[in-house]
């Protein structure tokens, strides 16, 4: 499964961006897919995941409420739509699929493929 992620850029605080992640070579139905992502000098960290066998949807804390993921079964494509954007969610944004299970959701490592990465950069 080839990842594509793009809709990153530079906004301002309290505004929106919608990012979005075209799958081929594979459809993410099957999958548990996510959004992870890297600020300079910081882990990697999770934020948002669909599971595989579920529709449920989980959250980090740090974006509940603001953040929703979302995926299109005909597009084979998932979306992060992030509103009341902050200056601490600068990063560069990484979608994610795989087998992950319910206690492996959260962490990188139950993730086998991955996108490219897209910036998103919030000014106060």
């Amino acid at each position: 499964v080839q990842l594509q992620a793009f809709g990153g850029g530079l906004v301002q605080a309290g505004g929106f961006l919608r990012l979005s992640c075209a799958a081929s070579g594979g459809t993410l139905s099957s999958c548990s897919v996510g959004w992870f992502r890297q600020a300079p000098g910081k882990a990697r960290e999770f934020v948002a995941a669909f599971h595989r066998s579920n529709s449920n949807t989980y959250y980090a804390d740090s974006v509940k409420v603001r953040f929703t993921i979302s995926r299109d079964r005909a597009k084979n494509t998932m979306y992060l739509q992030m509103d009341s954007l902050k200056p601490e969610d600068t990063a560069v944004y990484y979608c994610a699929a795989g087998r992950a299970i319910l206690s492996s959701l959260r962490f990188a490592e139950g993730y086998a493929y991955w996108g490219q990465g897209t910036q998103v950069t919030v000014s106060s």
